[in-house]
């Protein structure tokens, strides 16, 4: 007992700097975040409280209304519609085709790019000059046109784009390592029964798998609220404020615009969603989890 005892002194004492690190660096920075939005600091931390006014002024402000829309459309179909064809492609995988490692990179590498790249690489899928407009006109389509980039309605779904094509392939690694899991008798059992494949996916593989795509989705739900880069890289934000995000939001505030306290409460709001949003999935996730077990 003794023994055991030295053993998880011996791991807490191990990670004992890690927690400093957490509580230093992460706690002590959100705390002090939290505090500065409720001052009315501009260029440099004012401790002058105004406590909600910066809130409030955050919530009336066009410009962050219109970015909190744009991170709903932006994250509501790049979820979707990653987990749709990362399931897609996690099928095809699942079916050990030719050249399986191959594929599987292929899907997967985009996932190794930060958003940045990502966001210079789909600038020049879509530069008219040389881009997916100039390729189709080449082949004699004179008249086509493909400037969603510079459409005010449109942009928003240029961004969806650019970060399915990076984010499937992570959701496609997880859902097939979640399909290899799967035991072998039931699918031996499915087609003794008759059962169409679709149905097998759909009403039997998918919920023995939905804790591996609740892991997917909340990986993909944090890429959403750090979807800064990206906007920067590819958009800069327009045209207009057509795909401003309140990430860029934060840090125009924050350095271009020299209001601190404002780009504070900005955070923390999008810290709070955050929090909404992953709180419930991860008591989701355990629920799933522990009736899988059952």
């Amino acid at each position: 007992m003794a023994k055991f005892s030295g053993t998880r002194a011996h791991v807490y004492l191990a990670m004992l700097p890690v927690w400093i690190i957490v509580l230093v660096a992460l706690v002590s920075s959100t705390v002090w975040t939290f505090v500065i939005s409720l001052t009315n600091s501009k260029l440099l931390p004012v401790y002058k409280f105004n406590f909600f006014h910066q809130y409030e002024l955050l919530l009336k402000q066009p410009a962050w209304q219109v970015a909190v829309s744009n991170l709903i459309v932006f994250g509501v179909l790049f979820i979707a519609i990653c987990l749709v064809f990362g399931f897609v492609m996690a099928i095809m995988m699942d079916q050990r085709i030719r050249g399986e490692a191959f594929f599987r990179t292929v899907f997967l590498y985009p996932y190794a790019m930060s958003f940045v790249v990502t966001g210079l690489v789909w600038q020049w899928v879509l530069n008219p000059g040389f881009g997916i407009q100039a390729a189709v006109r080449g082949l004699g389509f004179e008249n086509f046109t493909f400037d969603w980039i510079v459409q005010p309605d449109r942009a928003i779904y240029i961004l969806v784009l650019a970060a399915v094509w990076q984010g499937s392939g992570l959701v496609m690694a997880i859902l097939l390592a979640g399909l290899r899991g799967v035991d072998e008798d039931l699918w031996k059992a499915t087609r003794i029964d008759g059962i169409a494949k679709w149905r097998v996916y759909t009403s039997i593989v998918l919920p023995i798998i939905a804790p591996m795509a609740a892991t997917a989705t909340v990986l993909l739900a944090v890429s959403v609220v750090k979807a800064y880069d990206l906007v920067v890289a590819l958009t800069g934000g327009g045209p207009g404020n057509a795909t401003e995000v309140p990430a860029k939001f934060v840090m125009e505030n924050l350095f271009a615009r020299q209001n601190v306290a404002l780009a504070n409460a900005g955070a923390i709001m999008m810290l709070v969603a955050v929090i909404a949003i992953l709180v419930p999935m991860y008591y989701a996730r355990r629920y799933m989890a522990q009736k899988a077990e059952v």
